[in-house]
């Protein structure tokens, strides 16, 4: 007889190993996996962990690396079978989703809708790279996207609803329990299951992408001048090739314009294939250079092309890719990719890069990819990483995996964050956990506080993960 999914608190399988999507580098074993298909069963499922004394952690699309999302020996709350559309009120251009909804569905969920494709109504901002990740996570880590004027994702949320550590289902926003609200979103899981999300909608609208070689070298000041032009989005991808004189000099900078009209857009534009992503990800591991030159030569071609200000933000990725780029590289070890992100003020970025230059000289690390993107201030959330208007830059190293290889990225990414604390800058908390304390609380001086009241929101740590348990290990404190 098949399950009734609402009478009980989830499908559990027992004593399961899971791993994280991107980098493949935190296997670990959890006693069990629910898949809560209701609020109410994520409810049911909280209140037998507290009873237990057994903790969980919750994931979505598994793609965090720094173990945010796991929690060894723990149970796993798999949120992606609570992926439903609950409402949209168009009038105000309010959706409000499931946390285990998937941004391809979200943004299906307003152009599937009679007239749809001409909706008013857009996201504001997704991270960018991949698909296959949930409002949820969304939600716990206060993303960002490749917005050139935004503050993050908490900007574009109107109200949660959350599970709290009592198993209570309770509605939180700016308004109504505000402090759980701001603690929640870039809580890292912590505070509370998010059930469902409100998102709040932006005008949706036609822009036009245009691409250019230049250097960091007066970047900022470009894209100063392409904001003041109305600018929405935009980025720069440098060059990672240690051998050429290029490196973390030149990149493509590409920038989005509102083109104040709507006109069909040509069904063959210029786009990445499947094939075109998988050769230019092997190039970036075989031939930096002419990985750059590729990746350069299509980005250009592609100027003048139009999109939507939503679906432009969607992203090919191939999950698991690393398993056949091994094979194809002939290496006698697996590997994958990890990644930091760097906070700097813009105006110091220039300086930043070269220091992170002569850095990644002298001690060589394999870069595959990097980005450099901007972000405005967050106001709200109780954590905030953006302190500051910040130049985002995020790395990309490739990492064997050995524990010589690890051991050696560790070192590369420590680093990073000592250039990025000399330029009175920061790194994101989660990516990994390789950062020495002194680093975790220059770059993050309100986290005692944070923690202190995560143990009084959450007095019998209920949530909790691998990152957290680290995190209590830094501070001298352990889990209750």
């Amino acid at each position: 007889m098949p399950r009734n999914h609402d009478s009980t608190a989830s499908r559990i399988s027992r004593a399961v190993w899971v791993n994280d999507t991107h980098s493949g580098l935190n296997r670990t074993a959890v006693s069990r996996v629910l898949e809560p298909r209701t609020a109410e069963a994520v409810a049911r499922a909280v209140r037998q962990s507290r009873s237990e004394g057994r903790p969980l952690a919750v994931a979505g699309g598994r793609h965090a690396m720094g173990g945010q999302q796991f929690l060894s020996g723990g149970a796993l709350l798999d949120m992606r079978r609570l992926s439903r559309v609950r409402s949209f009120d168009e009038a105000r251009g309010l959706l409000e989703v499931e946390a285990g909804i998937q941004w391809p569905d979200v943004i299906r969920a307003y152009l599937s809708r009679p007239g749809g494709m001409h909706s008013p109504w857009g996201i504001r901002q997704k991270q960018t790279g991949a698909d296959r990740l949930t409002i949820g996570g969304a939600v716990a880590a206060n993303i960002h996207g490749r917005g050139l004027t935004a503050p993050p994702f908490i900007g574009d949320l109107e109200s949660l609803e959350i599970v709290t550590a009592e198993g209570e289902v309770v509605r939180c926003s700016r308004q109504q329990q505000p402090e759980l609200f701001r603690h929640v979103v870039g809580g890292y899981g912590l505070f509370g299951v998010v059930t469902a999300a409100t998102l709040r909608l932006t005008a949706r609208q036609q822009v036009e992408r245009s691409v250019e070689l230049c250097e960091i070298e007066g970047l900022i000041d470009r894209l100063r001048e392409r904001i003041a032009a109305g600018a929405l989005y935009g980025d720069f991808q440098f060059a990672t090739d240690p051998t050429n004189t290029n490196f973390l000099r030149t990149g493509i900078l590409s920038y989005y314009l509102p083109t104040g009209d709507v006109k069909p857009i040509p069904p063959r534009q210029r786009r990445l294939s499947q094939a075109d992503w998988n050769r230019l990800i092997e190039l970036a591991h075989r031939d930096k250079t002419r990985a750059f030159e590729e990746f350069s030569d299509f980005y250009l071609a592609t100027s003048g092309q139009r999109y939507w200000s939503d679906t432009h933000q969607l992203n090919l990725y191939l999950e698991s890719y690393h398993a056949a780029l091994d094979q194809r590289l002939g290496g006698d070890t697996h590997g994958g990719e990890m990644i930091t992100e760097l906070y700097v003020p813009r105006d110091r970025l220039s300086a930043f890069m070269d220091d992170v230059r002569r850095d990644l000289l002298r001690h060589p690390a394999d870069v595959i990819y990097g980005t450099i993107r901007l972000i405005e201030k967050d106001t709200e959330s109780a954590l905030p990483w953006a302190r500051e208007p910040y130049a985002c830059v995020i790395f990309n190293l490739h990492v064997d995996h050995q524990a010589a290889a690890i051991a050696d990225a560790a070192g590369a990414f420590v680093r990073l964050i000592d250039h990025a604390i000399a330029h009175q800058g920061s790194y994101f908390l989660t990516y990994h956990r390789f950062a020495r304390p002194d680093q975790v609380f220059a770059c993050h001086p309100g986290l005692r506080r944070w923690l202190t009241t995560k143990h009084r929101i959450d007095p019998y740590q209920t949530f909790q993960s691998d990152w957290y348990q680290h995190l209590l290990r830094l501070t001298g404190k352990e889990a209750a």
